[in-house]
């Protein structure tokens, strides 16, 4: 491996252009959700297979599956050597609300904020993932550039992750030779601050479903109606404010039968990552925070199972006025999972719940959408301490070991299927507004994490001699 002054001296000279080639795949809306943006998902798989060809890798493929196609790519140095499997995604989610964002969603642009005073990059997909994923790309050149490269290499991006990854399950079950490898690396997870290193350890499960509930045959005039019909948008209301107590705890019987619960020496080990719960207030412009009663900020958002509204509708919601008792009512639900609970048995239990407390004077339907599996990475093997000292190499601080809140369901599915840990070594932070408007990643961000990558294939690589 080069001396870290190299490394920054190649990143250096290609600033300009590793942030430009980014802007290219930024510009491109791959939106997966919206089949209106079908031909921009797979022009940006499309544009991933010429990059990885451009940084050196020998094999490229776009692979089709069921939906959006999956980009492999590949460079088999020695085949004595280990094998990194890289996993990002290409497609991004919706940048709606349009009218929030600050400048256009799919125009990136570089702005200083408080926490990014060398400037962040402002579009939807900056951080998640297509920034992220970028980044090994650019690190898999600088290696192969140098000549550093000290494992093989694979790489695995699809174009479904942010609606369930479906068809990535079917194509890691079908291509279980192609995709051997030593250990799965993902930066689709963030640090606690750009001076506070960390490497996620755990992430939460989920179960999303989507609940619809039906009263008269057609809309009613409220007038004419109102107060002899059941009213679906209130009765709906009325189910979901069941759905937990006032402290804040989940009403599902059963709900919480399997939640893994730490002990007090671990909640304490956890308590000693730094956080500022006025900082976390003034980011959000909170007057004060909300949860279940018994558990710190950071435990609600990691340790803790949730269940939270994700979107709500029904009736008229245009300009003016329009006097209806809707005839049906909507709504989305998530429920984040912790170790040892299941999402189809989340959902199953949801559901009976759901259709138990309707009154008889609407019908209800529960659509499961998709689910996927907690899971909690060891830190004690080669592949973390290899991830640890890359960051510390490049930090010059060593990393602390989080739990995230968020939820990779693919993570436990390659456990399960292909029998590998997944190191989740992301650089982005909690504050870039991922599924929000005007989503951002740090320059800093972004090339800090190009010159961390290559210390983890050396270090990974001498782990395994």
């Amino acid at each position: 491996m080069n001396s870290n002054s190299n490394i920054n001296a190649y990143i250096d000279a290609h600033k300009d252009r590793f942030l430009n080639e980014l802007f290219e795949l930024l510009r491109i809306p791959s939106v997966s959700a919206d089949p209106a943006y079908k031909n921009d998902v797979i022009r940006t798989a499309d544009s991933i297979k010429e990059k990885l060809f451009a940084a050196g890798a020998d094999k490229v493929e776009i692979c089709p599956t069921a939906g959006y196609p999956i980009v492999y790519g590949e460079k088999i140095i020695d085949p004595k050597l280990p094998t990194v499997l890289v996993y990002g995604h290409y497609d991004v989610q919706p940048a709606d609300p349009i009218e929030l964002w600050t400048s256009g969603p799919f125009e990136p642009v570089i702005k200083k904020t408080e926490l990014h005073p060398e400037g962040a990059i402002f579009a939807r997909g900056a951080c998640d993932d297509k920034g992220q994923m970028y980044m090994h790309v650019k690190a898999f050149e600088l290696m192969m550039q140098t000549n550093t490269l000290a494992c093989n290499v694979k790489f695995m991006i699809e174009g479904e992750e942010e609606v369930g990854s479906t068809n990535l399950a079917i194509f890691v079950k079908q291509n279980k030779e192609r995709l051997k490898a030593d250990v799965i690396l993902i930066s689709d997870t963030g640090i606690i601050a750009n001076d506070i290193p960390s490497i996620c350890v755990g992430l939460r499960g989920l179960s999303y479903v989507e609940v619809e509930v039906t009263g008269p045959n057609r809309d009613l005039h409220s007038g004419l109606y109102g107060g002899a019909v059941a009213n679906p948008i209130n009765i709906l209301c009325e189910m979901i404010s069941k759905m937990k107590d006032d402290k804040n705890h989940i009403t599902i019987p059963g709900f919480y039968d399997d939640v893994e619960i730490l002990s007090a020496e671990e909640r304490a080990e956890m308590a000693k990552a730094p956080f500022s719960l006025d900082g976390y207030k003034k980011s959000l412009d909170l007057s004060d925070i909300h949860g279940e009663d018994g558990y710190t900020t950071n435990e609600r958002n990691s340790i803790r199972p949730t269940l939270d509204v994700n979107g709500i509708w029904g009736g008229y919601t245009g300009e003016g006025a329009k006097t209806v008792i809707a005839s049906k009512a909507y709504a989305k639900i998530s429920m984040r999972l912790v170790p040892h609970q299941n999402s189809d048995k989340i959902t199953e239990l949801f559901k009976n719940y759901f259709e138990s407390i309707a009154p008889k004077s609407v019908k209800v339907k529960v659509t499961p959408h998709h689910g996927g599996e907690p899971v909690v990475t060891p830190s004690t093997s080669g592949a973390y301490k290899a991830a640890s000292m890359a960051m510390e190499t490049t930090y010059g601080k060593k990393p602390v070991p989080v739990r995230s809140g968020g939820s990779i369901p693919i993570v436990a599915m390659f456990k399960s299927e292909l029998g590998l840990d997944s190191v989740l070594m992301g650089f982005g932070l909690d504050s870039d507004a991922i599924h929000s408007p005007n989503e951002h990643y740090g320059v800093f961000n972004y090339l800090k994490g190009i010159e961390t990558i290559p210390y983890f294939y050396k270090y990974f690589a001498d782990f395994k001699k």
